[in-house]
This record gives structure tokens, sequence and C-alpha cells, in this order.
């Protein structure tokens, strides 16, 4: 019997195992996202200039080469070439010359090394049409971080709006935002480029090997941000809440985080992609929004966001006459809506004050104060019932009395036949009516006080 007693251990642990963990709900690697970069090199006749000890295009083309070795031995990278200004001479003024030269594969150090030697630079700048040229030279693919390196000596020479193009390009998710690099000391870069991308200006050949260096680094380091959300007096002590960071070229959101904090305080690093720009949206209500962040790429970024919160609690003693009941929420001052919320119910909402309007008979209106780590309590008398007994087609209005003898309207009563249970708020009230064939002379108005939890009958023409 001592297999007879396995058989059936072993049995109950599959059956336990397969209870843990049901079909179609197992844990999935993410695969991680495969980088392509593509140089963009300009091989205009300028390149030929001289730069100290040699030209800008043997330099460039030195450099690009030891990157591309080093390149190399990075995993799920692939890296390609596209140059211009070397087909045509600046005499034929050709405004599409440009060429993938060296198409995206895996470790095509070789390839681009052996394309580099044989291009003469001679042409024309013609960085616009190149750009938007680039935007076929990235395989299709979902799960990949396209990134544009441009390398430069001069600004557009053929009439074209490379900004235009690159923020175009950048919101069709084609690329993420270019990098340039801008050899030689030109006042005009900074105008040019730094609409396009990331601007780097390499006034020296040490300047470029460094800057160069920087921007492979950028494009293939690690990147987390922290986000300690704080009180008034700059505590991070707030958790639980939802956190968008929204590309601010595309305005889409790139990520969707719920915040958490350990139990000793410290919010989560989070990972993301530097070579995006954010706007971070704290979603509270209302929201609370961090503009253009200063994402530093390789390293854990922590950005403060005071969004100190208390809770609106609407108490609802007992049901009502009125069935459902919600109120409107708007912070002090603002006309806009921030949400209706519903009797009973408790929300949080960023501390300040507030204009509640309850959607009673009449309307009851409120301003309150929250306050954080407090909850601010809310609730309204219990209604009582105005009943006319009578079926009378016709034409009536509700007015409340004020205390100093005026009248305000709230309510028109429904022209068709029929009787009248209408649950109002405590106080004096008027009531005007008409019936539907008779003249203004035959109007009836009657006066009358409604209480708590009580019926006033009301009989008209009477």
């Amino acid at each position: 019997m001592t297999w007879l007693r396995a058989f059936f251990v072993c049995l109950l642990c599959l059956l336990l195992c397969g209870m843990a963990t049901p079909s179609g709900a197992q844990n999935k690697a993410v695969a991680p996202k495969k980088t392509r970069l593509l140089f963009l090199l300009d091989a205009s006749g300028s390149m030929q200039a001289k730069w100290e000890e040699s030209n800008r295009w043997q330099v460039a083309k030195t450099m690009l080469a030891k990157m591309a070795d080093s390149l190399d031995s990075y995993g799920n990278l692939e890296i390609a070439l596209r140059v211009y200004g070397h087909q045509f001479t600046v005499a034929q003024k050709n405004c599409k010359d440009s060429k993938l030269e060296v198409p995206f594969a895996p470790k095509n150090a070789k390839a681009i090394k052996q394309k580099l030697q044989a291009i003469t630079p001679k042409g024309n700048t013609p960085i616009t049409y190149s750009l938007q040229q680039s935007a076929n030279d990235f395989p299709p693919g979902d799960n990949t971080r396209n990134v544009i390196i441009i390398i430069t000596d001069g600004v557009e020479s053929c009439g074209g709006d490379p900004c235009a193009t690159s923020i175009a390009l950048q919101k069709k998710r084609i690329f993420l935002k270019p990098f340039i690099i801008g050899l030689g000391d030109d006042p005009e870069y900074v105008k040019a480029f730094s609409c396009m991308g990331q601007f780097y200006s390499a006034s020296d050949i040490s300047t470029f090997r460094k800057v160069l260096d920087n921007v492979i680094s950028i494009a293939l380091k690690k990147t987390t941000v922290s986000v300690q959300l704080t009180d008034e007096a700059g505590k991070p002590v707030e958790t639980n809440v939802n956190m968008t960071f929204v590309n601010n070229v595309t305005d889409q959101p790139e990520y969707n985080y719920v915040h958490h904090m350990d139990a000793n305080g410290k919010p989560d690093a989070l990972e993301i992609d530097a070579l995006l720009s954010y706007d971070l949206v704290v979603n509270t209500l209302p929201s609370v929004t961090l503009r253009n962040l200063d994402i530093k790429p390789g390293q854990n970024n922590v950005f403060k966001v005071k969004a100190p919160q208390g809770s609106l609690f609407l108490q609802q003693l007992a049901p009502t006459a009125y069935g459902r009941v919600d109120a409107l929420i708007r912070p002090k001052g603002n006309t806009a809506l921030l949400q209706p919320q519903p009797f009973p119910s408790k929300v949080k909402y960023l501390a300040g004050s507030y204009e509640v309007e309850l959607l009673t008979l009449p309307r009851i209106r409120e301003q309150i104060s929250i306050k954080q780590g407090q909850t601010t309590v809310l609730n309204f008398p219990a209604p009582g019932i105005m009943s006319i007994t009578q079926a009378l087609a016709g034409f009536g209005s509700l007015y409340v009395l004020e205390a100093d003898g005026s009248q305000r309207w709230i309510h028109n009563l429904p022209e068709t036949s029929s009787k009248i249970n209408l649950p109002l708020q405590p106080g004096r009230y008027r009531l005007v009516f008409k019936m539907k064939n008779a003249t203004s002379l035959f109007t009836d108005v009657k006066d009358f006080t409604i209480k708590s939890n009580q019926t006033t009958s009301l009989k008209l023409f009477n």
C-alpha cells in the first residue's frame, strides 16, 4: 500500500499545482526592445574642410568606424548608415542626394567601414530630404527603439524644414528624438538644430569623440525614475495614485504606473526610455502635472510632486425619497466640473477649497475645505414630499420662498395629467399653476411648508 499512498500524494500535488496556476495565467517575460541606430552622415563638399591636423570627413569617418566596431559587441542592437551629399557635386545642386548605404543588420561594422572608405564628400546638404527618406530605412516592428544620430558640419542647404520634418516623424513614432552632432563652431547650429532633437556642438576633435561616446551611452543605458508625492511640508507621504508619463512631442501616454512606497517610505524606481521627452501627470483629483521632465540618462532620476490629499465623505444616513443623490464637485473659483460623486461615498481630493453642489431639490451649494490626511463629512436633511392628488393637465412652476419674501424658481411641473409626489428639501415653497385651456386669470397660487420625512398634500383650485 506504500506505493498507492505515494501515487495519491503525487496526484494531489499535481492537482494543487494546476489550481495555483490556471491555464492562460502564466507570467510571461516581456522581450526587451530591440534598438536600431541609424547614422545619418553628412558627406557634403564642406566636409573636406581642414580640421586641426586632418579634415572633417577623415575625422568623422575614423570615429564612426571605431564606434561601429564597439557596437558589434552589443546584443539586441542593429545599426545602419545613410549618407547624403556624396553622389553629386555642389554645382549639380541635387537636393535628393541621399542614400541608405548600409541597411540595418546586427554586427555589421565591417560593412559600414568598407562603405565609408568608398565615399568622397562633394555635394549639398539635404538634411530634410534625408530625414524623410530615413522613415523608410527602419524595418517594421512594434518592439523596437528607432534612433537617429545625425553628424553634420552644416545646416540645411536645400530649402527644407528639418525641424518640422523631425517633429512630424516623431509624432508618427517613426523614430525617437534624434541626436544631432554639429562639427565645428558654427553659431547657426543651435538655432537650426535644437528644435529637431538633442543637439551637441563638437567644436574640436576631442569634444567630438566625447560627444559621440556620450550619445551612444545615452541611447543604450538603463534609466529609471522615482516619484515622491509630498504633502504641503514637502514630506513624501502620499502613495497609491496612478501616474502617467506622457510623451510631450506626441501627447500620447507612454507609461502608466500606480505609485507605490515600501515600508521605509521609498518609492519604486521605474525604468523608462530616456530618449523621449515627458510630462508627468499625477492623476489625483484634480490632477497635478510636472512638465518637461529633466531626465538624466543612465541613472535614477528623482522627481518631487506636491500632491497633498484629503477625503470628502458624502454621508447619507438613511434611504430617502430621492433615491440616488449625486454631488457636483468643482475647485473653488473654477466653473469646470471636476467630477460627480454619489451619496454615500468617500473620495480623495487634493487639499484645497471646493464648491459642492448637491443635486437635491432644490439644489444645495456648500463651500468646503479639504485638508491633507483628514476627512471632510457632508450630508443633507432628509426630504419631505409634496403631494398633488388631482390629475390636472396644465402649466405649473415651483418656487422657494426666501426669508426676505422673494421667490426663486426651482422646478416646472409636467404638463401631462397625472398625480405628483415630489421630494423636496425642508423649507417654504410656492406653487403657481394654470390649467391647460384656462386663461391667465385662472392661475392658482399656493404657499406651503415641507418638513423632513413628512408628506404635504396640496389641492389646487380649492
